[in-house]
């Protein structure tokens, strides 16, 4: 009988080789964990435990919330904590209609116009307007300084509509067609066959989305004059950069050190987006990798 030999990649590891990998992800794990972990021991620590470490703590020696107290007192980052989430939460709905409309109808073939349409929404993606015209453009429709300028100007995105509208190319058409000889249409065929069987890649796309509108400070630097207005990732820039006072001491209460406080505007600006990744986790691979192979 003839052996069957199996390539390298498909046969079962060896145990030096299972070794090499845990050790791999260990250290991976820990380049990760170890900013974080001064991040939060430095935002919980006083004064003479940041002194004797010299700005940052490894492990707090005391432990003290005083800096958060005061973040969420109320002022400027607390204010910027609420339109940070407004706008991630409205853009995100926004981005995603857009996005899933414009994927389904570009993913029918043989729409009325899908070629031509088609092809103008892909020159866009391969040339960008330039940031003048752009703020030119959001100046004469008299969006400085309001929300929709963090909003509207990135509303759409070509490449995440791509990988949509990938991956609804992958329906059967016999769903369609069984949905459309019921009398189905439309709109009825993508909000009950689309969008369900879309469920991981609109997921995963709009977390996309939702990273971008969070982690986003550079459209409120340009069009947003008024600092009332500013989202939490600009705040912090400023504050980071510029070393500006955030938060108010209150009279004689001490204030807390000002590196307690920056490390802990730092954790509040990555913690929610760290607790999203894992609610779509599982629908990364599935709607990303099959998006973009079938698109």
């Amino acid at each position: 009988m003839s052996t069957i030999v199996r390539p390298a990649w498909q046969g079962k590891p060896k145990p030096v080789a299972l070794a090499l990998k845990a050790l791999a992800v260990v250290l991976a794990l820990a380049l990760v964990l170890f900013p974080f972990l001064i991040v939060f021991s430095t935002s919980v620590s006083d004064s003479e435990s940041i002194t004797e470490a010299g700005g940052f703590v490894l492990w707090p020696d005391s432990f003290t919330l005083d800096a958060y107290t005061q973040v969420f007192e109320g002022g400027v980052v607390t204010r910027a904590v609420v339109v940070s989430t407004l706008v991630t939460v409205v853009g995100t709905a926004i981005s995603l209609t857009a996005t899933v409309l414009a994927a389904y109808a570009l993913s029918r073939r043989g729409a009325l116009f899908q070629r031509p349409l088609l092809t103008f929404v892909l020159v866009t993606f391969l040339f960008t307007p330039g940031m003048i015209p752009l703020y030119l453009t959001v100046k004469e429709l008299g969006l400085l300084d309001s929300y929709w300028a963090l909003v509207l100007p990135t509303a759409f995105s070509v490449f995440n509509m791509i990988v949509v509208r990938g991956f609804m190319m992958g329906i059967p058409q016999e769903l369609i067609d069984s949905a459309k000889i019921d009398g189905a249409g439309e709109f009825r065929i993508l909000w009950h066959i689309s969008l369900p069987l879309s469920r991981a890649v609109v997921a995963v796309v709009g977390l996309f989305y939702a990273v971008s509108y969070w982690n986003a400070f550079f459209n409120a630097l340009i069009y947003l004059n008024d600092s009332t207005k500013w989202p939490l990732q600009l705040v912090l820039r400023t504050y980071v950069l510029q070393g500006s006072a955030l938060v108010d001491s209150g009279g004689d209460q001490a204030a807390p050190p000002a590196q307690s406080v920056q490390m802990a505007v730092v954790l509040i600006a990555i913690v929610p987006i760290l607790l999203a990744y894992p609610l779509v986790q599982r629908h990364l691979t599935k709607g990303v990798l099959t998006g973009a192979v079938k698109g």
